[in-house]
């Protein structure tokens, strides 16, 4: 079976960029799920109920999150509410929403999903690995397939996560820093793993905002407002083949396409 693996969606700049791109890619690639991260993709940080389900009804299976989702209070509804929208499973108990879900696809195949943050240059939360471990193993007798989005500054817990997790789940893919990693590639377990998805939204940017203001900020060190930046749009992710007879990878790829404007 096929899955799509979308990158942070910056703003509206990144929504127009699914819109036009997805479809593109589903005829590709036939995919039987789609997972992207949507964390900030309503005005670049956080999601409203709108955001959300404009992008569900795009084709998007699951939306995953990250840092930013508690940045809109009345989404908090929301979270609690939609299976198919995350919040990092690490964050304490008694935070709104969950941070993993079961989807019965349309083939039959229960695919589960885990969302999960990095505390390494982040806030101190629980701890990504022993919570992994947790729902990983609860999940196996649930779920044909387990994918997780790990949503980390520090490349190397995002590599740490992979192999922690290699063999038991189909991919880990590392969202967050914006920009796409060259490192895909199968674990010896079966696990495919990327350190980073890349952004979906504005080219010309750092890293979805307009240019100008962060080389003010590293110029003067003074607080700046964040606008999105405008023009050309791409999406980032990759494209995974996974084995159902053993829920494991076998192919990753990645995917880095303009919008047609």
């Amino acid at each position: 079976m096929n899955l799509i693996f979308i990158g942070d969606i910056v703003g509206r700049p990144g929504r127009r960029a699914v819109k036009t791109v997805l479809p593109e890619l589903v005829h590709t690639y036939k995919p039987d799920a789609i997972i992207a991260n949507g964390e900030n993709a309503a005005g670049g940080l956080g999601l409203t109920q709108d955001t959300a389900e404009e992008l569900l009804n795009l084709g998007i299976t699951v939306l995953t999150t990250g840092n930013h989702v508690w940045k809109k209070k009345e989404f908090y509804r929301f979270l609690e509410d939609n299976m198919r929208v995350l919040r990092p499973a690490n964050y304490p108990p008694g935070a709104p929403g969950k941070g993993a879900t079961v989807i019965q696809l349309a083939n039959g195949t229960r695919l589960g999903v885990v969302n999960l943050i990095g505390r390494v240059f982040m806030s101190p939360l629980d701890c990504p690995f022993r919570v992994a471990d947790s729902i990983v193993t609860e999940l196996e007798e649930k779920c044909d397939l387990i994918v997780v989005d790990f949503h980390a500054e520090a490349t190397s817990e995002k590599i740490a996560m992979g192999w922690f997790l290699d063999g038991r789940v189909a991919c880990v893919v590392g969202t967050h820093t914006h920009v796409q990693t060259a490192d895909e590639r199968i674990l010896p377990g079966g696990t495919g793993y990327i350190s980073d998805l890349g952004m979906t939204g504005p080219i010309d940017s750092v890293l979805g905002v307009k240019t100008d203001i962060i080389i003010d900020r590293f110029l003067k060190g003074l607080p700046k407002q964040f606008q999105i930046a405008q023009g050309p749009t791409e999406l980032c992710g990759v494209a995974v083949t996974v084995d159902e007879s053993t829920g494991r990878a076998k192919a990753i790829n990645r995917i880095k396409e303009a919008a047609l404007l």
